[in-house]
């Protein structure tokens, strides 16, 4: 059937189109193999889509997908062990293997692995410079590190795996944001002394409420945030001026957060 409907699904037709990919599973001495959307698959295992009809090209479960063998009924209950073909679609969908060709394996890595050091360059700088570093000059370190693509994690998760490699061997940390934190109240000293271990204070003034502008870890932002939110009860506040140094790199507040 198709996504969504009834109709027999005819993959020996469907396998004409640039957009099928096969994931297969070889269970209790059978192959098992489900059609999906090119490109949806590492989608779906790195949550990044949650609609499994957006990955799936047809629920049927195969044997061989490209001449349209559909695995019996009895076939899936012995080699799982269960009678739930969905249970079955989505155990093949996360742990079967996806089958791609050697260019095309080739072409993803490679966009993979662009993508990642364009993260980590937007991320970090050369403390003794105080200047970003090139998306060129974070893959050339990728390459002397062996670094290799885990189709488990995100780019980003993977971004900051590879920032906490690259410290080891090359000068590199993480571009620091400037902030202003405004604390209202009676308890704004109490309220700092909370958040000071996370702070490189560069001004303060009181205008009633405590202002100040302070250097952070990126990593550092959520719990300001939060503790600043939670002591002044939404009151107080911490806004982003820059990241220091380093005008050139945006700032993304996801992946500053990440």
């Amino acid at each position: 059937m198709s996504r969504g409907g009834g109709k027999i699904f005819t993959p020996t037709n469907q396998m004409r189109h640039t957009n099928i990919a096969v994931v297969r599973m070889k269970k209790g001495g059978k192959r098992f193999e489900i059609a999906c959307y090119k490109n949806k698959v590492l989608n779906w295992r790195q949550k990044a889509e949650t609609d499994i009809d957006e990955v799936v090209q047809t629920h049927s479960i195969f044997t061989n997908v490209s001449k349209g063998q559909v695995a019996k009924a009895d076939e899936l209950q012995k080699a799982f062990n269960m009678d739930d073909p969905e249970k079955i679609l989505l155990i093949i969908l996360e742990k079967g293997e996806l089958q791609v060709s050697e260019k095309e394996r080739a072409s993803t890595s490679e966009a993979s692995l662009k993508e990642i050091a364009t993260i980590a360059a937007e991320k970090c700088i050369n403390p003794e410079t105080k200047t970003p570093y090139t998306v060129t000059m974070i893959e050339a370190a990728m390459k002397d590190l062996h670094f290799s693509i885990n189709p488990k994690r995100n780019s980003k998760q993977q971004a900051l795996d590879l920032i906490k490699s690259l410290k080891e061997h090359m000068p590199i940390e993480r571009a620091q944001m400037m902030v202003r934190v405004f604390l209202p109240g009676k308890n704004c000293k109490q309220i700092k002394e909370k958040i000071v271990q996370h702070l490189t204070i560069q001004s303060e003034e009181h205008k009633p409420e405590l202002c100040i502008v302070a250097l952070i870890d990126p990593g550092s932002f959520r719990f300001i945030e939060e503790t600043v939110n939670a002591q002044t009860k939404g009151k107080g506040n911490i806004q982003v001026m820059n990241l220091k140094g380093v005008s050139k790199i945006k700032y993304d507040r996801d992946t500053a957060l990440s």
